[in-house]
């Protein structure tokens, strides 16, 4: 077993290095066997069976790159149309936390139990009509075959929003949400700052462009909050919660803000929840804070310069890199 295990992880380290070789050359497509099949398998029958698209969340990075990844594969079953079917996040509390999977048929069911074809797909450009005809064409090509379509480790999907009703509705009724505990009162309007440190602390340290361009410093945060805090309606007192890496220490500057919490020791899955559930959510250049703000039924308030988009929504605030924004949106609340 241990073995096998070893030569999978080699395969497939060596196979990421082949795509990221080729990705952008017109030899690119060519080292898939679903595109040979394109070429030269033409669909006979008149009745076809229903085939399936996922994608897998990648186990080797956080948990918000690995809901990038299944919101791609789940906006991209619809738009091919397709049915999705679901493959597990890599760690099984965040499986049953989110309980995306309930309602769902699972590609391992799919393959093992009903006789499906796994067919990986190329990466393409969600943005380029050739690459998009390429895979409809791929996608059709099995049309007289019961397959589960794989995406690409990683296909980019930018507007992640257009889910965002059906995880929202998956997340606020999935089973999990009776083990929820909140340390919030409701008696306050809640808002919740993430600040991304972690990665991207020793900035300095790095030319690595991914990560300077997920820096923000702390100046940028107390802006943006002291614009809330003189703009803000509400009738209940102010609780502040700030989600983040490191020790209250390294965070002098909002030592002075009244009636704040300091969740430094709080458990990824217990700050995501939170984050999701405050009034208000001020979130950072980080998947970690954007997929909460997906979920939350609250304000969101975001650095307008991200890899994401937004919806044009009310409860959507967009920065910029400055700290400023338009604060006669909060009055719209």
């Amino acid at each position: 077993m241990l073995l096998s295990n070893i030569k999978n992880k080699i395969k497939r380290r060596t196979w990421d290095k082949l795509v990221f070789r080729l990705r952008n050359k017109a030899l690119y497509p060519k080292i898939y066997k679903s595109y040979w099949h394109a070429c030269y398998h033409k669909p006979g029958r008149a009745e076809y069976p229903v085939n399936y698209y996922t994608a897998v969340p990648n186990p080797g990075a956080g948990i918000g790159h690995q809901l990038a990844n299944w919101i791609a594969g789940y906006w991209y079953a619809g738009q091919f149309g397709l049915r999705f079917a679901h493959i597990p996040f890599s760690q099984e509390k965040w499986e049953t936390f989110f309980g995306f999977s309930e309602g769902e048929m699972t590609a391992e069911e799919l393959i093992k139990k009903h006789r499906y074809q796994r067919v990986l797909l190329p990466l393409f450009d969600e943005f380029n009509p050739d690459e998009i005809a390429q895979i409809k064409k791929i996608i059709h090509s099995y049309c007289d075959k019961k397959v589960v379509f794989i995406a690409e480790q990683d296909q980019f999907y930018r507007d992640q929003f257009g889910v965002m009703d059906d995880i929202k509705r998956k997340f606020h009724q999935a089973k999990s949400r009776k083990d929820d505990h909140l340390i919030y009162s409701k008696d306050f309007f809640n808002i919740a700052i993430h600040v991304r440190r972690g990665d991207v602390v020793n900035r300095e340290k790095t030319d690595n462009p991914n990560l300077l361009m997920r820096w923000q410093d702390v100046n940028y945060f107390e802006r943006v909050f002291s614009t809330i805090m003189e703009n803000i309606q509400t009738d209940r007192p102010i609780a502040v919660y700030l989600f983040s890496q490191g020790e209250r220490g390294d965070y002098p500057e909002f030592e002075k803000i009244e009636n704040i919490h300091f969740c430094m020791d709080m458990g990824s899955k217990d700050s995501f929840l939170h984050m999701v559930n405050a009034d208000l959510l001020i979130t950072s250049k980080s998947s970690f804070s954007y997929k909460p703000a997906l979920l939350s039924n609250g304000i969101k308030v975001c650095p307008k310069m991200f890899w994401h988009g937004y919806p044009k929504t009310k409860d959507w605030i967009l920065v910029e890199n400055d700290g400023s924004f338009d604060s006669r949106q909060l009055l719209m609340h």
